[in-house]
């Protein structure tokens, strides 16, 4: 598949947004339970909620560009009755109204907070779970029909919210900075096997569909030519990357590097030296390793249509 920008920064800025504000609940929650100590005031809790707003903001606005008619993007939510997008859109609005709430609710001083924050966790779940089945339930394209897609875009979102989280303590709650960056970790080390899980599968699917299936034609032997164009069309440019072999196994390597590897020695070293400058490095290094997998997630996956169109004259 083309993998398309506009929806690679979609899926990885709510999925940091999503990650951040579970953080922050679990310190409310912590707090509540005398596990943790607050920080004094609310500015931890309502700033802390303005940037998860503000990276799940983005990610919406980013999503707009993956449109032909952005005018039109209100209608995407009514088919929520069968559609998984629909019922993303449903499930991102909520959840930006809740978080939202909660943010205003330490601001004022409301006694709701720990209900707002237990509503907007279970959206923020469920915008997980409706982000992943828009991919994982199209059973044709064989890498995204998997549980693994749908725990990877949960657990790679609350890794690199975790470590946003551990940053943004830096900054405004020091003594929670420890406890955020160990679930950092944590998230990442499990993001790290549960991908490399999918990257097993992947290399061993058994292709159901053939160029017999594709062409219409059952000779037991076929050599293609031509597509049937003299050049590109929609179908060569949407459902095929256009990159090598080669250039797809760099990138694995650079979002294995990146997204896990960098992150986890960064993080590491924060549980040592505490330093807001480190943790921002781990967050901007895991961000871009994390669009590096994005991109890697569309682009390993074959439309069984490429079967058909695969040679340009």
């Amino acid at each position: 598949m083309h993998p398309g920008f506009s929806v690679i920064f979609l899926t990885t800025l709510i999925g940091a947004g999503q990650g951040l504000f579970f953080g922050l609940y679990a310190a409310e929650v912590a707090g509540a339970l005398r596990v943790v100590a607050l920080p004094q005031g609310t500015s931890f809790f309502v700033l802390g909620s303005v940037l998860s707003l503000a990276f799940t903001g983005l990610g919406a606005i980013a999503s707009l560009f993956h449109l032909g008619h952005p005018e039109r993007a209100w209608r995407a939510m009514a088919m929520w009755r069968t559609s998984w997008l629909s019922r993303e859109g449903i499930a991102m609005l909520s959840f930006m109204a809740t978080v939202f709430l909660y943010g205003l609710g330490h601001l004022l001083g409301w006694r709701s907070t720990l209900a707002l924050g237990a509503v907007a966790a279970v959206l923020s779940l469920s915008l997980f779970v409706c982000t992943g089945m828009i991919y994982a339930c199209i059973k044709f394209l064989q890498e995204w029909a998997s549980p693994l897609t749908v725990i990877n875009y949960t657990v790679l979102g609350c890794a690199s919210g975790f470590t946003l989280a551990s940053a943004f303590a830096a900054f405004t709650a020091g003594p929670l900075v420890a406890a955020y960056a160990t679930a950092a970790i944590a998230f990442t080390l499990l993001g790290l096997a549960t991908r490399s899980a999918a990257l097993v599968r992947n290399g061993r699917i058994k292709r159901k569909s053939s160029l017999q299936s594709a062409t219409g034609i059952h000779h037991p032997r076929i050599v293609q030519k031509s597509q049937g164009f003299m050049g590109g069309s929609y179908n060569t440019r949407e459902f095929f990357h256009g990159r090598s072999r080669g250039f797809l196994r760099s990138i694995k390597w650079v979002f294995l590097v990146l997204a896990f590897a960098l992150p986890l020695l960064l993080l590491g070293v924060s549980l040592q030296h505490a330093s807001a400058f480190v943790l921002c490095v781990a967050f901007v290094v895991q961000y871009t390793g994390l669009i590096a997998e994005r991109w890697f997630f569309f682009a390993q996956s074959s439309h069984p249509q490429n079967l058909y169109y695969q040679t340009i004259s």
